[in-house]
């Protein structure tokens, strides 16, 4: 297998929102928000769905890299109920391999409500589930020695279980990519995804908000010293300012596309990331993964949602 995703196994829930939606909630605009099961479904009662995907950061990468043709693998907690059943269906049915034996649990599968403003921004609001549950004897330590590269996400990274899984699937990889996900993951876990950035991870993705708060830096200058002394690739988006790799003393950067009918940010950064590995495994340049990335990201935003049909 060429990758192995592990990350939250999360069924997303897409809605249209008007700006007064965001802030009569309480919500952060374009920033990931944590409920318990009680205000999600009261979320939700209000709203009408456009449409429902297995989702997931990571998940969203592997079907993008499977729709360009690698074979790819995910492992995310699911529970044996209606929607832990649409989630296996739904990435089985873009051929990746899902590793997961899922059983009942007490706590049901994991969903995540997209919420989509005029301005295309998305807001969203997740109800982790049975996927903030995942622990070490949910990962296949075989699965993850046969992928050439492991991609985690830093929505899964969370201290107890999930912590010893991240570990578990570290220590029998080969290679390890990870995303840092959310600006709000990365102060929360700050000092933990600083080691793992600078001793464990052989790629990282981040966008220029996140890698900047990581390093606690305000200039973009400091983050390519950064990249260079910790001698370990570094991939970050930067918005209409396109995206950069800093890999030991090669800078690359690719230009962000434009004139773009942009409907919907959702999976931007997951399908970069997914056109970028892409490249990667199929030894292409750091510039060629770099203008794949930017070229997945740049379809899945004038669509509306995470997945490119």
């Amino acid at each position: 297998m060429k990758i192995l995703g592990i990350g939250n196994a999360i069924v997303d829930v897409i809605c249209k929102v008007e700006n007064k939606f965001i802030t009569q909630n309480n919500l952060t605009k374009s920033t990931m928000k944590l409920v318990d099961e009680t205000e999600f479904k009261k979320l939700l009662s209000t709203l009408k769905i456009e449409e429902t995907v297995s989702g997931g950061s990571v998940a969203n990468s592997i079907v993008g890299l499977s729709q360009l043709g690698n074979k790819v693998g995910f492992i995310g907690k699911v529970s044996d109920d209606d929607l832990g059943n649409k989630y296996e269906q739904g990435l089985k049915k873009e051929n990746v391999k899902f590793l997961y034996s899922k059983k009942k649990e007490s706590i049901p599968t994991g969903t995540c409500l997209i919420l989509i403003t005029p301005d295309s921004e998305r807001t969203m609001v997740t109800f982790l589930g049975t996927a903030g549950k995942i622990n070490e004897n949910d990962i296949d330590a075989n699965a993850v020695k046969n992928s050439e590269i492991l991609f985690l996400e830093g929505y899964l990274w969370d201290e107890g279980e999930p912590k010893k899984a991240f570990e578990k699937a570290i220590d029998n990889s080969n290679k390890v990519a990870m995303s840092l996900s959310d600006l709000f993951c990365v102060e929360r876990h700050k000092p933990h995804f600083l080691n793992l950035v600078k001793n464990k991870l052989d790629i990282t993705f981040a966008n220029e908000q996140e890698i900047m708060s990581l390093i606690n830096v305000k200039q973009f200058e400091e983050v390519i010293n950064f990249a260079k002394e910790i001698n370990r690739l570094i991939v970050i988006t930067r918005g209409d300012k396109g995206a950069i790799a800093i890999n030991k003393n090669e800078i690359v950067e690719c230009i962000a596309k434009n004139n773009l009918e942009i409907k919907d940010l959702t999976g931007a950064g997951d399908l970069f990331a997914a056109g970028f590995l892409h490249g990667l495994i199929n030894n292409k340049s750091t510039k060629e993964s770099l203008e794949k990335g930017t070229e997945m990201s740049s379809k899945v935003i004038q669509i509306i949602g995470a997945r490119l049909n």
